[in-house]
C-alpha cells in the first residue's frame, strides 16, 4: 500500500509524490485549527482528498490549478459508479467544496472548480466578526510578565491592523517592513504584491518587538523573517492559531477565535467604516472582487443605521 504522510501520498517511485502540490497538509492544518472540526472528521476529510489526489493525478493533473469542473464532476460519476450510497456522494462532495474554498482563501486558486456540480451544497458559515470592545480584549491579552509578550502583542496588533493571512504573517521577512512610513509589502500567493498600511498601534508594538526581543530570539537561523520562536526560528502557521486561541481564551470571548476571524474582523470594521469595496479588495489581496463580497454580510442593525442615514425617504 503506497504510504502516505499527511495525507499526501508520498511514494517517491510513483507519480503520487506530486501530490505535495495540492497543499493537502495544510488543508489538514485549516480544519484542525481554522475550523475546529474533530479528528475524525479531519481524517475522514483527508481520506476524500487523497481519493480525489489519486483520481487527478492518474488523470495528468499535478496542481490545483489544472484542475477543471469537468474533472469534479467525472469524480462525482466516478463515486457513483464504484455503488457509494448518495450520502456517501454528497460527503465527498462537501470535502471537496470544503477543500478548494481553502484553497481560494490561500490564493492557490482563483475560481472553484466544484462550482455548477449538482448537488445538495452543504454550506459553510461564514466566519464570526468581533465588536470592538472584545478586539481590544484580544490585544491586550498577553501577558505583560512574558519574555515575548512584544512579540505577541506585535502579531495580533499586525493581524488586525492588516487583515494578512497566516501564511502572509509567518512570512513576512524585515525587508517588507517600513515601520516609520507605517508601510508593509506582503506577498500573496503566487508572489503576488501588495502594500498595506500598519496603523500606529501596531508600529508601537512592532517597533519594541524589533528593538528589544526579536534580537534576544536571533540566532542566526531566522532567515530574515520578521517573527521568530523562542529557538530563533521562523514562527509556524500552528504557533500563532495557538497564540491568538490562547489570547481569546485569556481575553474570556466566548467561542472559537482563528487569525481568519481577525482577518474578517479586518475586513468587516473598514466596510462598516465606510471603506470601498475595491479597496478593501486590494488590502486583502483578493484577485476577484466577488471573494471579497463574502464579508458584506453586515448585520441587519448597521444596514437600517445605513439606510436611515442615507435614505432621502428612510
Amino acid at each position: 500500500m503506497t504510504p502516505v504522510r499527511g495525507n499526501v501520498v508520498t511514494n517517491p517511485s510513483s507519480p503520487s509524490n506530486e501530490a505535495v502540490e495540492f497543499q493537502a497538509e495544510f488543508f489538514a492544518d485549516y480544519l484542525n485549527f481554522e475550523r475546529g472540526l474533530s479528528p475524525l472528521t479531519v481524517r475522514a476529510y483527508g481520506r476524500e482528498i487523497e481519493k480525489f489526489i489519486i483520481f487527478l493525478l492518474e488523470r495528468g493533473r499535478r496542481a490545483p490549478s489544472s484542475v477543471r469542473g469537468d474533472d469534479v464532476r467525472d469524480y462525482v460519476f466516478h463515486l457513483g459508479d464504484l455503488g457509494l450510497a448518495p450520502t456517501s456522494v454528497r460527503r465527498a462532495q462537501s470535502a471537496l467544496r470544503t477543500y478548494f474554498g481553502f484553497l481560494i482563501e490561500e490564493g492557490a486558486l482563483q475560481s472553484d472548480p466544484t462550482e455548477g456540480i449538482q448537488s445538495p451544497r452543504v454550506g459553510r458559515p461564514l466566519p464570526r466578526v468581533l465588536d470592538e470592545a472584545d478586539v481590544s480584549a484580544l490585544l491586550e491579552a498577553p501577558r505583560l510578565d512574558s519574555p515575548v509578550y512584544w512579540r505577541d502583542r506585535a502579531i495580533l496588533e499586525f493581524l488586525y491592523a492588516t487583515g494578512v493571512r497566516v501564511s502572509e504573517l509567518v512570512g513576512l521577512r524585515l525587508s517588507d517592513l517600513d515601520v516609520e512610513e507605517g508601510l508593509c509589502t506582503v506577498f500573496g500567493k503566487g508572489s503576488k504584491e501588495r502594500m498595506v498600511p500598519l496603523g500606529r498601534p501596531a508600529c508601537v508594538a512592532l517597533s519594541r518587538y524589533l528593538g528589544v526581543v526579536r534580537p534576544t530570539l536571533e540566532k542566526g537561523k531566522g532567515g530574515g523573517r520578521v517573527f521568530l520562536n523562542q529557538r530563533g526560528r521562523p514562527l509556524s502557521r500552528t504557533s500563532v492559531w495557538k497564540l491568538v486561541k490562547d489570547a481569546s481564551l485569556a481575553a474570556g470571548i466566548k467561542g472559537k477565535v482563528s487569525p481568519h476571524v481577525l482577518r474578517h474582523t479586518f475586513a468587516t470594521h473598514l466596510l462598516e467604516g465606510g471603506a470601498d469595496l475595491v479597496a478593501v479588495q486590494e488590502l486583502l489581496g483578493h484577485a476577484d472582487i466577488s471573494t471579497t463580497q463574502i464579508y458584506t454580510h453586515l448585520d441587519r442593525t448597521y444596514l437600517r443605521d445605513v439606510h436611515r442615514k442615507y435614505h432621502p425617504r428612510s
